[in-house]
């Protein structure tokens, strides 16, 4: 984990709602798929967590949807700019278990760790495919970046305006996968694990005071005992989640 100060490149909207925040500097303390950054947004008390969706060595993204007044303020934030960020934290996601016939599921702004991941899996000469689930078209991100990478990519969405109209396990069935990486809603985390035939990896969203570890209001019951999700996870293996505790 480092703290770094970084300055803002560009922060376009992908959708209505929804956008894209580049941010330029040094990066090294970020070494794998499913890490995030902790952002300090003006005028707020506590940092904000955000799934680190690409980088390289002069910076990295996130994708971020505005859903109360701190992602209200750090849309406002232009070019330019600096921002504080902690960086560098979480486990990630595991490349050495993945075969090489690994699935990629995304459940909404869940998508965006995936697609590190994804351009990962890609440099190492393996093909994943990805799908993706959305409450409607509106809601889609990052499924023709996924395709411009190179991989097979399958859309769901609950209306049924693109893709697929049902859930995005729905599109599990049938497929050989060697192992899969997830990152969602953990309503569609149960339904994953009800139907899957491999081991795999869930990345898990929750509310961080900290983003380090400190404060310890992350912590999750595991079968290895109590978890931070900040720290310990937020990537944990389908064999140690106790899911009962999840309702």
């Amino acid at each position: 984990m480092e703290q770094k100060l970084f300055e803002i490149k560009e922060n376009r909207p992908l959708r209505p709602g929804i956008y894209s925040l580049r941010l330029e500097g040094d990066s090294s303390a970020i070494k794998c798929p499913g890490q995030f950054a902790s952002l300090m947004i003006e005028g707020s008390f506590l940092r904000r967590p955000f799934s680190v969706c690409d980088w390289d060595e002069k910076g990295f993204t996130v994708v971020y949807k505005c859903v109360g007044e701190g992602t209200e303020k750090l849309r406002g934030v232009g070019e330019g700019e600096k921002i504080d960020a902690l960086i560098g934290l979480g486990n990630g996601y595991n490349m050495e278990k993945s075969g090489d016939r690994p699935l990629l599921i995304g459940g909404g702004m869940g998508a965006t760790p995936l697609y590190c991941l994804c351009r990962a899996l890609i440099a190492r000469g393996i093909k994943p495919t990805v799908l993706l689930g959305f409450s409607g078209e509106r809601e889609e991100i990052l499924s023709k970046d996924f395709e411009a990478l190179g991989a097979k990519v399958l859309v769901a969405t609950v209306d049924g305006s693109m893709g697929h109209k049902g859930f995005v396990t729905e599109l599990m069935s049938g497929l050989d996968y060697t192992y899969f990486y997830t990152c969602g809603p953990e309503a569609m985390f149960k339904a994953i694990n009800s139907v899957a035939v491999t081991d795999g990896e869930f990345s898990f969203e929750a509310r961080m005071g900290c983003g380090f570890g400190a404060c310890m209001g992350c912590t999750c019951q595991t079968h290895r005992g109590g978890k931070r999700i900040c720290k310990d996870g937020p990537v944990l293996e389908r064999s140690e989640i106790i899911w009962q505790t999840q309702e």
